[in-house]
């Protein structure tokens, strides 16, 4: 008797979203967008993370604003711990996604010195609107955790679809 080989499992799509210091934007965007793929019937497919380019908030949860608009909004609170970017991440993630310019610029130079042929992308070159902003603003200093939501939720969108598109999901 013979079997009929299984066909090849689809391959996972890696996305890290990236910040200053991973207690803000990337944890409230990874929320965001792991929701979005739940709703999506895609969350299987994709492999999903944030960090901070700098160390300073290893180990602490998001911030208590960032959670509390996450939960008003009816977005699934992330169990995590802040962590800083690991030179393994910029290998291993398919898609490097930045809040802001400083974030790209550090990226930047982070794949320079490892020699990885990578380009990260702001989050916001996924808002298909005029006049969009550039960067998602930092509401640690704003204290504007609804803006930055829904610029993140706006964003997130294109970025899926972009994605998808992509890889052909």
């Amino acid at each position: 008797m013979t079997t009929t080989p299984s066909p090849p499992k689809p391959s996972t799509v890696r996305v890290l979203f990236i910040c200053a210091g991973n207690i803000c934007r990337s944890p409230m965007a990874e929320a965001i967008f792991r929701h979005k793929l739940e709703r999506a019937g895609l969350a299987h497919r994709f492999e999903v993370d944030s960090a901070g380019v700098g160390a300073w908030n290893a180990g602490a949860p998001p911030h208590r604003a960032a959670l509390r608009e996450l939960q008003r909004r009816g977005v699934p609170l992330p169990n995590r711990r802040a962590r800083q970017v690991a030179d393994e991440d910029l290998f291993h993630f398919d898609h490097l996604i930045v809040m802001d310019v400083d974030n790209l610029n550090a990226v930047r130079a982070m794949l320079r010195r490892l020699g990885v042929d990578k380009e990260p992308r702001l989050l916001l070159e996924f808002l298909e609107e005029n006049h969009a902003p550039v960067e998602v603003p930092d509401p640690y200093y704003t204290r504007k955790y609804d803006e930055v939501f829904d610029l993140i939720d706006r964003a997130t969108d294109g970025l899926l679809q972009a994605i998808q598109e992509h890889h052909g999901l």
